[in-house]
């Protein structure tokens, strides 16, 4: 046993003191655990600081993606168009759904180019962490900026798209009016919904890898219920008011109406229910601000396990 003399041992060596854990130890020479979440207003002052990375890294998307395509960028407006297309000839021609509504063409062109920008946004944002792991585990990045970046190339295809979609409408006999201004409003709110989308998938598929082969299904009843091939008063006629409600609460719909509002002078004031712009408003609150708090919270377990 040690001997002491005067509180010094014998050996005339401080005996060690009792060990500290790794938390004390960290604190003691102010370590910090790699990979924690960051509080959210840390998080979101870096995110910010980051908008020129997340920009030039969707502009690289776009310009690489259809590099080996011989139209090149044209598949930014010959999707779309063929897609309207087909889907006119299935329910304009063959099913008459374009009955009862004016200038069906441009009604049509109008529902597909908007509600495309909300598909390819979740379907992108589904993927944005899973399809770039190598990237998430090499470097350090709020990983929010992966699934915005996806929407934002999806908005700058959306752009090229809109011009055409803009001679379409001006082609079949709609005038240019002052309404035509309400577009960058209405886009700015669809980017902040479709980005809240993208956030909430990012995080689920990030874990559940399944979830891009089921989205296909869920997106193709989402479409078939957004007035994109047919007009909410005609379908509804004849049955209970809530059906007429809920579809009018519909989010993909309220941002087709609206368009539609904006750019076709053959679509009037009183064919959009009162509430369009305060539930697009609220849908866009609601997804942009929720989905970037859920997305935050998992923020440390994205590229592990």
């Amino acid at each position: 046993m040690t001997q002491y003399s005067g509180g010094v041992p014998a050996s005339g060596l401080a005996e060690p003191g009792p060990a500290l854990s790794p938390a004390e130890l960290a604190a003691k020479y102010g370590l910090t655990v790699s990979g924690r979440r960051p509080s959210l207003t840390e998080y979101t002052r870096d995110l910010w600081s980051r908008r020129h990375f997340i920009l030039a890294y969707a502009t690289a998307r776009v310009a690489a993606l259809y590099t080996t395509a011989r139209l090149g960028s044209a598949w930014q407006v010959v999707t779309p168009l063929l897609n309207a297309a087909v889907y006119y000839l299935i329910f304009g021609v063959l099913l008459g759904t374009n009955k009862g509504i004016p200038n069906f063409i441009a009604y049509l062109c109008t529902g597909v180019f908007v509600f495309q920008f909300t598909q390819s946004a979740v379907m992108a944002g589904t993927r944005a962490i899973a399809d770039n792991l190598s990237l998430v585990r090499a470097l350090h990045f709020p990983r929010a900026c992966l699934p915005i970046a996806t929407t934002v190339i999806q908005l700058q295809q959306l752009l090229f798209s809109m011009i055409v979609l803009g001679v379409i409408i001006l082609a079949t006999g709609e005038p240019l009016t002052l309404r035509w201004l309400l577009v960058v409003p209405i886009l700015l709110l669809q980017t902040l919904f479709n980005t809240g989308l993208a956030l909430v998938l990012a995080r689920i598929g990030s874990r559940t890898t399944d979830l891009s082969q089921l989205m296909p299904f869920i997106i193709r009843t989402w479409m078939y219920s957004s007035g994109i091939f047919w007009s909410v008063g005609n379908i509804t006629a004849g049955h209970a008011s809530w059906i007429a409600t809920l579809l009018n609460l519909n989010p993909a719909l309220l941002f087709n109406e609206l368009m539609r509002f904006a750019l076709m002078d053959s679509v009037p004031a009183s064919a959009i229910p009162h509430h369009s712009w305060i539930a697009v408003l609220g849908w866009a609150l609601l997804a942009s601000i929720g989905g970037f708090v859920f997305f935050w919270k998992a923020e440390a377990e994205y590229g592990r396990g």
